[in-house]
């Protein structure tokens, strides 16, 4: 019987992914191998029928440079008792390749050992993929994706705030980045937004909705005096994943949670969110300040990929190749910043108790706190023009909110 590769996708949608899936593809067939592709991930892989595309090179070729994935994604999570070996042994499988976050790759790991007991030589590499560009990889280096995702999130951010310029108004604008700040801080810095507030900048303080509130307020105050009555602030969707479980309890939203625990951010908009307590607040002081909300989310994750993410997930699949010639499995294909193909390990990135935490943005930086030393906000020098828009000037200083002083 021919050998086969099989490639199933986990999680959500990242731009490359069809190029990882297309390099794969051609670069197995050119081997003689068979390339299926399974749909609905591992949801796909263990149903009684699942639906299979059986790749040659005109079906791979035609997706190489498209958005989203050619094969349907699921974020199913198998349990142990899910597994079966069913496909694998009829399709001679000799090769599993996973496309997606830590949790994909973390099921693989306990899918190999089951087929390693059920006597099945079955390889395993995986393809790491998330526009959060939360994954610690070496030399922190990009997840693919994030590129991409950081361009469409740059051109959508720089036509609101013409918006803002154009209506002199206020945007306040929310982007994707569940445990960490690098797609906000990516587009804010891009776009000179005037504020932008990511979870990282929380370092020495909790965070609250009212502390978020007010480095806003602090950014069009600080605009007015200079004679500015327009901008935009970026908040992060991150913030809520580093609040306290009362100050998001006691906010009145109701959140809807996934099956691994996370809050389904996707269900609310964080920008209207955050919109409206400005207004709030805006309306207790008495300023007459019209803002808007743009929430940047799900219109990142299916764009067609950029450069960056075509050569690099092309550099990955390819990758994949190198590493199954030489034997290795169970692994992570990487590309380190020397554009060399390597190996990694989930106990390379797991703490004490088996988790991977995810990589933050460095704000001890040059490049963060450059960035943020031109935020346009209330500083200790501004107090008394300040006053004229509110009695205590010093409640919003910036650097007295974030405890950096």
């Amino acid at each position: 019987m021919k050998k086969s590769i099989a490639i199933i996708c986990g999680g959500g949608p990242a731009p490359g992914i069809n190029t990882v899936i297309s390099t794969l593809a051609k670069t197995f067939l050119n081997d003689g191998y068979e390339v299926l592709g399974v749909h609905h991930g591992y949801k796909g892989l263990f149903s009684e029928n699942p639906t299979v595309k059986n790749f040659d090179f005109p079906s791979a070729d035609r997706i190489f440079s498209l958005g989203g994935s050619t094969l349907t994604m699921s974020r199913f999570k198998p349990k142990d008792s899910d597994f079966k070996a069913d496909f694998f042994e009829k399709n001679n499988v000799k090769l599993l390749v996973t496309i997606g976050g830590d949790d994909t790759a973390s099921t693989a790991s306990r899918l190999t050992k089951f087929l390693v007991e059920k006597k099945l030589d079955v390889s395993h590499i995986h393809v790491p993929k998330t526009i959060d560009n939360d994954l610690p990889l070496p030399d922190r280096n990009p997840t693919f994706g994030f590129h991409t995702a950081k361009d469409e999130g740059v051109r959508i951010g720089n036509t609101v705030y013409e918006d803002a310029r154009t209506s002199e108004n206020w945007f306040v604008v929310s982007a994707m980045g569940r445990s960490a700040g690098h797609l906000a801080f990516g587009i804010a810095s891009a776009c000179h937004f005037p504020m932008m507030i990511i979870p990282e900048m929380f370092n020495k303080t909790n965070i609250t909705f009212e502390k978020l509130t007010n480095m806003i307020i602090s950014s069009i105050i600080k605009s007015k005096i200079r004679g500015i009555e327009y901008g935009a602030a970026m908040v992060s969707e991150g913030v809520f994943h580093f609040m306290d479980a009362d100050e998001i309890k006691n906010s009145g939203i109701n959140f809807t949670y996934d099956d691994h625990g996370h809050p389904e951010l996707g269900n609310v908009s964080k920008s209207h969110i955050f919109n409206y307590l400005l207004q709030v607040k805006l309306k207790e002081l008495g300023l007459e300040i019209k803002s808007r909300p743009v929430e940047i989310g799900y219109e990142l994750r299916c764009c067609k990929p950029i450069a960056f993410d075509l050569t690099l997930c092309t550099l990955l699949g390819i990758g994949v190749k190198k590493l199954f010639d030489q034997g290795i499995t169970g692994c992570i294909v990487s590309a380190n910043s020397k554009g060399d193909i390597e190996p990694l390990y989930l106990k390379d990135f797991e703490d004490e108790n088996g988790k991977v935490q995810p990589r933050l943005v460095n704000i001890e930086s040059d490049m963060a706190q450059l960035f943020i030393k031109n935020l346009i906000c209330i500083r200790e020098k501004d107090y008394e023009k300040a006053k004229k828009y509110v009695d205590n000037p010093e409640a919003y200083d910036f650097k007295k909110i974030l405890n950096w002083e």
